[in-house]
């Protein structure tokens, strides 16, 4: 596969969807092919699985959790991340395997071995190239979404959301090299130029 993915990643409020359309924007005035999606509904499959989130009284198990999302994760890669790739693209996704491991494994508990093991099936090896890590305290971020319809894990306590970011700046300390730090509570712009520094550093080193 000769295509790029870049994965957005980050707590709750911390920008990152607003910063990828605005990556994408941009990538696309250097004549650059892109593609965005998002996980877990980059498909039909996996908005039916969003949806599970999203009602009320309806609270699966930790682990089932994990096998959701996995089933969302195959059928993205299988049906849109790796033809993307294979045509050339630079795919921007918002979350991808990082958020199963920090938000699962991390927030939930779930064995984080178990869950790379999983991911690697999942994605049949389709792993990022470069992802993009928001950065900011969970209480900003909450605080940034209030007065917004809210799913099942942006109404859990904060305690919960520490503990996913503190998942993640564990895969970025195992991995400096993929995961690149963004510090979130910046000012928009300032984010996107530092954004943009990142992406075009990858893209010099490609």
């Amino acid at each position: 596969m000769s295509g790029a993915l870049i994965t957005f990643e980050g707590v709750e409020g911390s920008g990152k969807t607003t910063q990828m359309m605005r990556l994408g924007r941009w990538l696309r005035r250097q004549g650059r092919k892109v593609e965005h999606t998002r996980e877990p509904d980059g498909t039909r499959l996996g908005v039916a699985v969003r949806g599970l989130f999203k009602r009320p009284g309806m609270q699966p198990k930790p682990l089932v959790e994990v096998f959701l999302f996995m089933a969302a994760r195959q059928q993205h890669v299988a049906e849109k991340i790796r033809p993307w790739l294979e045509r050339d693209r630079v795919v921007l996704c918002d979350r991808y395997a990082d958020a199963t491991v920090a938000y699962q494994g991390y927030g939930r508990g779930v064995d984080r071995d178990l869950i790379r093991e999983l991911n690697a099936r999942a994605t049949s090896g389709v792993m990022p190239d470069l992802t993009v890590l928001f950065d900011l305290d969970p209480a900003e971020g909450l605080r940034r979404i209030r007065g917004r319809r809210l799913d099942n894990f942006e109404r859990e306590k904060l305690v919960f959301h520490r503990r996913v970011r503190q998942g993640y700046l564990e895969i970025l300390r195992a991995e400096p090299k993929r995961v690149r730090l963004i510090r979130a509570a910046q000012p928009p712009d300032v984010v996107e130029r530092d954004v943009r520094a990142i992406v075009e550093e990858f893209f010099r080193g490609a």
